[in-house]
């Protein structure tokens, strides 16, 4: 199986269905599901079973399209006061990944433009720009493929946390897309090694199966063997994804990547962050100010045990990401290139806009 051909997240032929492949199942079973109500897509977020910022990005904007389509609002103005009720409904399901936020956003700003036009016109408007901000990730993500490959050597050793390859965006992914890049470009002997990702294993489930599908040479480990995989002089560098990045570089990342970043500065290794520039959040100047989601206790204590592996009653701590210091960042791996200390200055840069 090419990881490269799972549709992640794409609306249906018919334009009625959000489809996303159900990640949850993973690696045992790929299953796709047909989305419509916004329930369901709330729910799919909510529940990971699209996850990653970039896709959670594309399934929000699409999720907002279906809702103008299944609207019967006759004007303009029922029609966006229908879309801020959706929006406000879908960004609230999960509260850190910022391309939630800016996809919505931008699919609400876009009917606003065009709110003179008449509805069913309308409707084929914010559909077109669902399906841009699709093609544009896709677009994205072979971009920074192009700029984090020119980091690698044959042979290579790269470390990587959670998952965030094709799955966790419309294709390619971002920390993955220098593998997948280099692989088309016939280096075929770099090594991986995957950390496992407590408490959802997305290591273990999402990017081990991603990674051995394409014929990548990949070790999984568990989160508490980086240190000594790294000691072992196994890993010369390390890639990993991002949920949002502040003005100052300070990012945040499924939790754990904090520590692996403290472990690669101790160990001399380069850390890059692989960021589409969706994931830049301008607005915010420092990763105090980064809302962390918490999740349930049960996906600790319970979700991967045949039996419960805690004490009845034990309090539980279960952020779902953890802020790293832009301190430890050897470079940001973007779209228009690899942005380096001070990466205030380096992001104005890149983007002026």
């Amino acid at each position: 199986m090419n990881p490269l051909e799972l549709k992640t997240v794409a609306l249906s032929a018919d334009g009625q269905a959000l489809e996303i492949l159900d990640q949850t199942l993973l690696p045992a079973q790929v299953k796709y599901l047909s989305l419509t109500r916004q329930e369901d897509i709330f729910e799919a977020i909510r529940a990971l079973r699209v996850r990653g910022a970039p896709a959670i990005g594309v399934a929000a904007a699409y999720g907002l399209y279906l809702a103008a389509a299944q609207s019967r609002a006759q004007d303009a103005d029922g029609l966006l006061a229908e879309l801020r009720a959706a929006k406000d409904y879908l960004n609230s399901s999960r509260p850190t990944a910022v391309n939630l936020s800016w996809a919505l956003e931008r699919m609400l700003r876009t009917a606003r433009e065009a709110r003179a036009l008449p509805v069913p016109e309308l409707k084929a408007r914010l559909r077109r720009e669902a399906d841009a901000i699709r093609e544009e990730d896709i677009a994205v993500c072979r971009a920074i493929g192009g700029w984090g490959v020119s980091l690698l050597r044959p042979g290579d050793g790269i470390l990587t946390h959670c998952n965030a390859g094709t799955l966790a965006t419309a294709q390619y992914g971002t920390a993955l897309a220098p593998i997948y890049t280099a692989l088309e470009r016939g280096m075929t002997d770099l090594r991986v090694y995957c950390d496992e990702t407590r408490p959802l294993l997305q290591g273990a489930r999402l990017t081990a199966f991603e990674l051995q599908c394409a014929g990548v040479d990949t070790t999984l480990i568990c989160d508490n063997m980086a240190s000594a995989t790294m000691a072992k002089g196994k890993v010369d560098l390390v890639f990993v994804g991002c949920d949002r990045v502040c003005a100052n570089g300070d990012f945040a990342n499924k939790i754990g990547t904090s520590g692996v970043a403290i472990l690669a500065r101790h160990y001399g290794i380069p850390f890059y962050v692989c960021a589409p520039s969706s994931t830049i959040d301008f607005g915010v100047g420092c990763g105090a100010d980064i809302p962390i989601e918490e999740r349930p206790p049960e996906e600790v204590t319970e979700l991967w045990y045949a039996h419960r592996m805690a004490p009845e009653g034990v309090k539980v701590d279960n952020p779902a990401f953890d802020v790293t210091d832009h301190t430890l960042v050897t470079g940001f791996v973007t779209e228009k290139g690899i942005a380096y200390p001070p990466f205030d200055q380096a992001f104005r840069a890149l983007f002026p806009g």
